[in-house]
């Protein structure tokens, strides 16, 4: 049984009154199903994480206690891949807490035990029950380290106090890396005064230090292989699924009366491991959750909103990589878009900017992003994204750069920022001349009529990108509908910022291109036989692509809308008909020949599917943005609109929102389980259309 505790915040002292999501569990009520399939995400601010099953039962080769985000070339390195706990009474009656598995068997037995799992702060606490004792388990990453602590803490009497027994296992690699075999050349374990070391074959490799705080310890060197580790969703994603993992021994520790025992296990030095105690730790973390919610805008400081900002929070990250690229008097801001798997996303991050950082109250954030990204554009582009261990951007993308100018919009209208503004008006020029006289990737304004058009063969450039090999499943090469509305949105926004700094002459003369670019845009993506916008005209082949798409609401939804006004209504109607869920939106009618219903098996089945049909819960945003520019009063029904978010917070990834969705019904949530702009857009509108 699942159960939602959403604490209203009280604002005078929100440390008193944390938001708190509880999951009950009732073995023989509950499939244990739900334990393997709900997961839970504790960020570092670095990009590094602890992430994994309810259950315990690690599924995906991301799921470890730690993650760590560490300089080049080492990029994201699973560090300490699993934990098995063991409570021990008597000499040899040994009980299982969580689950685990190896020899290819899932043992689910231990979690019998489980008796509730919740997040206090967006943090993870499981509470076990055995015989009159309870034994709860915390963990969390201090902010801005390489660091992770699992604190245990029993209570309860009937009989001799149990020993804990923990054994750690690892294996050291790149986070995405498959599942594989152990190197034939053993990993090492020293130890000193209380301070393990465990160190790698391969060369320059950091060790991972492990130490525990509090209680009394013993631990038992007895190290070995544990083989056929099962991670199941590879399986059913079509990667490699079994591999291997080290183990140096066992912990075994005599719990305190009212005391945690903290094991800590971190890639930094053990000066600043043990800076701090955990409990001065865990303190300064929760004080900085609170600041987090604190800043926020008053409508975002209770309820499930209270929640995304700290789901928001685990986006927003110190690279630790481009340390070159840090400008005088910023600290270096970039946004993760996704957990297990993506990095920052040039794109991702200008859509979710708004909702991130302002939302949120962290402008300062904000515009070290903003400004962080326009050091990188190169060619009148800024990097569709960054790859780990990489210091140089790829820049193949058409939209980026003008989400750009949307996300900059919103900043300014925030903060009016004129500082900011007028060191990137150079920048901003530039990508616009770019864009006029061509740059790379065919991308340029086309003479005839004014209209942006882009594609290369064998490239995906906006966001509908999925590609297997050669396979670009939605290529959507020519004059595509979303990067009309992007194009004329950032002349328009580009014009008034030159305006309001004194160039009136340059700024007419964007004004220009607008508006050419504007008359062409209703001429030629009006589909007036259906009522709606065309996604492409003017692709290679010829023939205008009136798929229903999306991408069309854009025209309507940004803050300069391209399509003239008497037509809203209409591609509203349409879009609402065909693509709206309640997760999203649609990526493809469910009339049209290529559309799939769900998504799932292997990455050219995912792929197939990604764009063609699967629900994108981001599209929710733009689509409320438009409903309320035809229906200004239907603020309660754009509300509405939302009302499926906070049953899904308990599903996939707790606490958060995910990538995707099935296009029909139950609509389960797909690929990422927490995702940056998913998040940031409904936050955005949760707080936009909240009763006043």
């Amino acid at each position: 049984m699942l159960s939602t505790l959403l604490q209203p915040m009280n604002l005078a002292d929100p440390i008193q009154a944390p938001p708190r999501r509880v999951m009950t569990w009732a073995p023989a009520q509950t499939s244990r199903e739900v334990l393997l399939s709900r997961e839970w995400l504790v960020t570092n601010g670095l990009g590094g994480f602890a992430s994994g099953t309810v259950s315990g039962v690690r599924t995906r080769r991301y799921h470890g206690l730690l993650v760590a985000a560490l300089p080049i070339p080492f990029g994201r390195m699973m560090m300490w891949s699993q934990l098995r706990e063991e409570l021990v009474f008597g000499q040899d009656e040994v009980i299982s807490l969580g689950s685990g598995g190896a020899r290819g068997q899932l043992d689910l037995r231990g979690t019998d035990h489980l008796s509730e799992f919740r997040l206090e702060e967006g943090l993870p606490v499981w509470t076990f029950r055995v015989r009159d004792f309870q034994l709860e388990k915390r963990l969390f990453l201090p902010h801005r380290q390489n660091t992770v602590l699992v604190s245990y803490q029993l209570s309860g009497s009937g009989g001799p106090r149990p020993r804990l027994r923990v054994r750690p296992a690892v294996h050291f690699g790149h986070y995405e890396a498959n599942v594989a075999r152990l190197p034939e050349a053993p990993y090492q374990i020293t130890g000193r005064d209380g301070r393990y070391e465990i160190t790698s074959p391969a060369p320059q490799s950091p060790p991972l230090r492990l130490c525990l705080h509090g209680g009394t310890c013993e631990f038992k060197n007895h190290p070995g292989r544990i083989d056929r580790v099962v991670f199941r969703s590879e399986r059913e994603r079509g990667y490699d699924y079994e591999g291997e993992l080290w183990s140096p021994g066992v912990f075994q520790v005599d719990l305190p009366e009212n005391e945690a025992a903290t094991l800590i296990g971190s890639t930094e030095s053990w000066e600043k491991i043990q800076a701090l105690t955990p409990s001065v730790a865990r303190q300064a973390e929760s004080e900085r959750r609170a600041r987090l919610l604190e800043q926020a805008l008053p409508a975002a400081r209770h309820g499930m909103a209270a929640e995304l900002i700290l789901a928001a929070d685990q986006f927003v990250i110190t690279p630790a990589s481009r340390a070159d690229a840090e400008t005088s008097g910023d600290e270096r801001r970039t946004i993760i878009a996704g957990y297990h798997w993506f990095t920052d996303w040039g794109r991702d991050t200008m859509i979710s900017l708004e909702g991130l950082t302002i939302t949120t109250g962290r402008t300062v954030e904000a515009g070290y992003i903003l400004r962080l990204f326009a050091k990188y554009a190169r060619h009148g582009l800024i990097p569709n994204l960054f790859p780990d261990r990489e210091k140089e951007g790829l820049y193949h993308t058409a939209d980026a750069t003008l989400w750009f100018f949307h996300a900059l919009g919103r900043y300014l209208a925030a903060t009016n920022d004129s500082a900011t503004l007028e060191s990137l008006l150079p920048t901003l020029c530039d990508i616009a001349e770019h864009h006029l006289r061509g740059t790379k990737f065919n991308i340029h304004v086309a003479p005839e009529d004014g209209l942006l058009v882009q594609g290369e063969e064998g490239y995906q450039l906006t966001w509908m990108d999925a590609k297997m090999d050669d396979w670009v499943v939605t290529p959507r090469r020519g004059k595509a509908v979303e990067i009309n509305a992007l194009w004329y949105n950032a002349l328009e926004l580009l014009a008034a910022w030159l305006h309001e700094t004194g160039d009136a002459t340059t700024a007419q003369r964007y004004r220009d291109h607008a508006q050419r670019a504007r008359r062409s845009f209703n001429e030629r993506f009006w589909y007036a036989d259906g009522g709606y916008l065309y996604d492409v005209v003017d692709p290679p082949d010829g023939r205008d692509d009136n798929s229903i798409r999306p991408n069309q609401i854009f025209a309507i939804s940004l803050d300069h809308p391209v399509l003239q006004k008497d037509r809203w209504a209409s591609v509203l109607a349409v879009v609402e008909k065909e693509l709206l869920t309640p997760v999203g939106l649609r990526s493809l009618s469910p009339h049209h020949p290529d559309y799939k219903k769900n998504y799932h098996g292997d990455l050219k089945t995912r792929d197939a599917a990604y764009h063609q049909g699967t629900v994108w819960g981001w599209l929710i945003g733009p689509f409320i943005d438009a409903w309320l520019k035809v229906y200004p009063n239907e603020l309660a029904t754009a509300h509405e609109f939302l009302r499926a978010f906070p049953r899904h917070l308990d599903e996939a990834g707790l606490g958060t929102i995910s990538e995707v969705f099935d296009a029909e019904a139950p609509h389960l949530a797909r690929g990422c389980i927490a995702q940056a702009w998913s998040v940031a857009e409904v936050l955005r509108c949760w707080v936009k259309t909240a009763p006043r």
